[in-house]
């Protein structure tokens, strides 16, 4: 044992007379939500949990304009390689001094 003797906490008092102001709006407002969430039904509280998730997985239009870009932007550059190359062999083949 120490000179000063135990020491005995209070775990219910201690700061909790300053946290519990701050927060009382707020549990009670969870507390509101969760009743509204209580009086769905179970399969609206499915579907819309399903709605949520399709949303989080479904691409979005960002996605798709870029992947769109690349791919226009690969044809283009396919386009012009080849234009680039066979209009180089057909200058090759017209001499202006046959005729």
């Amino acid at each position: 044992m120490s000179a000063i003797g135990p020491v005995v906490l209070d775990s219910k008092r201690m700061g909790r007379k300053d946290a519990s102001a701050a927060r009382i709006p707020v549990e009670q407002y969870r507390k509101q939500i969760g009743k509204q969430d209580y009086k769905k039904s179970r399969p609206v509280l499915r579907a819309t949990r399903l709605k949520a998730e399709a949303k989080k997985t479904a691409l979005g239009i960002k996605e798709v304009v870029l992947v769109l870009a690349a791919i226009l932007v690969f044809l283009l550059a396919f386009y012009t390689f080849f234009y680039l190359n066979l209009s180089n062999e057909v200058d090759l083949d017209l001499d202006p001094n046959e005729n």
